[in-house]
């Protein structure tokens, strides 16, 4: 699969350029996001975009960096802005070349004159560091370096006022900045000893971030300099401009973290590499011995279920298992404090707590389950204890072994809101709670039993086989041979959504070999695109496919119709629990199909979902947590199946030849769907 490739001659196509974004965080929370033309479409685009305390609020510091290149009196402002509709000034004309890896670089050529710049966010430090290195000029040459400041949460936007700080304090190299009290020192510095900073305090007015006025949202910010570096630099000659919230020493250590720092990166040089890395920034170190992973960038926090769901595919897949434990470890300390195993408290997310079974099957490959009994087996026992004891809301486990979950809010992942009132309420019995409730039950007797804790296995041993005897006869529909999407005392919901691959793919299953065949078939003409599982078959009269960038258009296509990749994991470990490493092709095509997403919106990860129809535009948040997951998983279920032998000619059936092998009674009428 390839690597990273940018059209040169496009760079300067601004439909091209402003819809590609780059993104570098410092693993502890901070981050460096904007388009690859260094010009901001969206309130959460900066050069410094970084926690100030120990919550998980990060704030906006430095919203950008104009340079301005000097020649026989000429000034070439390289910027690019957006002011009321008008972009000025138009600093894109003069770039020939982006490049990725190791480090975000952008070659500018004005005249005779060329400029490199290279973007490097220093790891666990809020630190952001660039040089500029003259590549080519045949004349005296000055760069003028202006920073335009922000200090605002980075869901807020700044508007002009008299509170502002507009002072600049000098200190070794450079000076430092605070806008507002509470806030940290901004310490601007650069390693060139005879660089001057001109104090020229003043407001610039009306930035326009596009991206957030199609969302429907307010899009117009006031940003404050407080003035600007200027200093000659002679051909070959490589200068570096550093903005942290702790002061270098001197300009020659700037140079030295430079260096080192440049000499860590790893080169995102392929498909899976590009993958790993992304990965790796989801991973987050915060004060008080805390990890947590990121649902997404860039407007996403910290959720149960996000992290439980992408936590195998972001750590395990690369053999990290102390992330995956460290990450556990902070969870299982929160869901201790919280309450929620005394009932006094519920998830987000009904079934939140029942992923972690989930990870811990993955984890099992590589610690023993011995240390796993030993360190979560506790929770575990607690976990399902408190979803038999009942919650304050009626969501209880029943006599018939089926967790029930109403409230007057969405429980499910499903769950949007809209104008007040839910999309998708799926209250009752939702299909997915079932199965991951099952699994956990199974999971943990098969673990306890094997490790003597005689007493749970004697408590709990009852309950698969009521949970699979209800489950069966709630949800599958044998005419049309696929699981109702959730039960409740008035509705069978028969509705196509990819809520029941969770049923095929997870490690114990309730489903016939028949049954998850037949289920299969019906996901792969109803949901399967090459961008993951629609979350509505597009024959329903609710299907949403391509829709407008609005907040709201998303919102009601999001659980009516795009593509999410997450199920998609589940989808392609049923297939190989059916049919073993024959389907290895067919999995490999299916993960090949995402090669282009790479620098499609996010360059180097993959987005939060798609449209549910073709061209399949990439939606919602441009870095995702759990579709980067998903796709690592994939691929590792795919090099799990590759490696083995060739075994004997299969009596397995395939998923289509068990599906369309039916009584002739049944009338099974296929039609096309557009995909």
């Amino acid at each position: 699969m390839s690597g990273l490739k940018f059209d040169k001659r496009e760079l300067g196509n601004l439909e091209y350029s402003l819809d590609r974004e780059m993104l570098a965080t410092d693993r502890r929370g901070g981050y460096m996001s904007t388009t690859i033309v260094c010009c901001n479409t969206r309130k959460y685009h900066g050069l410094m975009v970084a926690p100030i305390d120990q919550s998980d609020r990060t704030y906006v510091l430095l919203s950008s960096l104009d340079e301005t290149l000097i020649q026989h009196d000429q000034s070439f402002n390289l910027a690019l802005h957006r002011f009321e509709g008008v972009y000025e000034p138009r600093g894109h004309k003069y770039i020939t070349d982006f490049e990725y890896t190791p480090t975000p670089t952008i070659t500018y050529r004005v005249g005779g004159a060329v400029l490199r710049k290279e973007l490097l966010w220093v790891h666990k430090r809020t630190q952001l560091m660039i040089r500029y290195t003259l590549v080519d000029a045949h004349s005296e040459t000055t760069l003028r370096l202006r920073p335009l400041l922000a200090f605002r949460d980075k869901h807020s936007l700044s508007k002009a006022n008299m509170e502002a700080d507009g002072r600049a304090y000098p200190i070794t190299a450079g000076v430092k900045c605070r806008l507002y009290e509470g806030f940290p020192w901004l310490h601007m510095q650069l390693n060139k000893t005879d660089a001057e900073f001109i104090a020229a305090p003043d407001w610039y007015y009306n930035f326009e971030y596009q991206k957030e006025l199609r969302r429907g949202y307010e899009g117009h910010e006031d940003l404050l300099t407080t003035g600007y570096f200027e200093f000659k630099i002679k051909k070959g000659e490589s200068v570096i401009f550093s903005a942290a919230t702790d002061q270098m020493a001197t300009p020659e250590t700037i140079t030295e973290l430079y260096d080192s720092q440049l000499a860590r990166r790893t080169h995102k040089i392929d498909f899976l590499s590009c993958l790993e890395h992304s990965a790796r920034q989801f991973i987050i170190r915060r004060p008080g011995n805390r990890t947590e992973v990121v649902a997404g960038y860039p407007w996403f926090g910290s959720f149960l279920e996000d992290t439980f769901m992408a936590l195998p595919g972001l750590t395990l897949t690369q053999n990290h298992k102390e992330d995956c434990i460290d990450v556990l470890d902070t969870t299982m300390r929160d869901i201790e404090a919280c309450g929620l195993l005394d009932g006094a408290s519920i998830p987000h997310v009904v079934d939140a707590p029942l992923w972690l079974y989930y990870t811990l099957q993955q984890l099992e490959g590589h610690i023993s389950q011995k240390e796993i009994w030993e360190r979560y087996g506790k929770l575990m026992k607690g976990i399902l204890e408190a979803y038999r004891s009942g919650f304050y809301e009626d969501i209880r486990l029943h006599d018939n072994g089926l967790v029930w979950a109403w409230a007057d809010r969405p429980l499910t992942w499903m769950g949007t809101i809209i104008d007040g009132h839910a999309l998708t309420p799926r209250r009752g019995y939702p299909v997915e709670l079932q199965a991951l409730w099952y699994n956990a039950v199974m999971y943990t007797l098969t673990v306890a039993k094997k490790q003597g804790d005689k007493e749970f296995v004697a408590a709990w041993k009852d309950i698969p086989a009521k949970t699979k005897q209800s489950f069966i006869q709630k949800f599958w529909l044998e005419e049309e041979g696929y699981l109702a999407d959730y039960v409740n005392y008035d509705e069978v919901n028969k509705f196509i959504r990819p809520n029941m691959v969770v049923a095929c793919g997870l490690g114990h299953k309730m489903l016939s070999e028949e049954q998850q065949a037949r289920t299969l078939h019906t996901i792969q003409q109803h949901l399967l695109t090459p961008r993951g599982l629609r979350t509505l078959s597009p024959r329903n009269i609710l299907y949403k496919s391509n829709y407008n960038e609005d907040q709201r258009s998303q919102d009601l296509a999001s659980r009516n119709g795009s593509a999410w990749i997450w199920p998609l994991v589940f989808y392609v470990q049923a297939c190989f629990d059916l049919r073993g490493e024959s389907f290895a092709a067919e999995a490999r095509n299916i993960l090949e199909a995402f090669d282009d997403e790479l620098q499609t919106k996010c360059v180097g990860s993959i987005s939060e979902r798609f449209e549910g129809d073709p061209p399949h535009n990439p939606r919602g948040g441009v870095s995702h947590a759990t579709s980067v997951a998903g796709l690592l998983l994939i691929n590792s279920l795919i090099e799990k199946y590759e490696a083995k032998k060739p075994a004997r000619k299969s009596t397995k059936k395939s998923t289509t030849q068990v599906a369309t092998e039916e009584k002739p009674k049944r009338k099974c009428v296929r039609k096309s769907v557009k995909k």
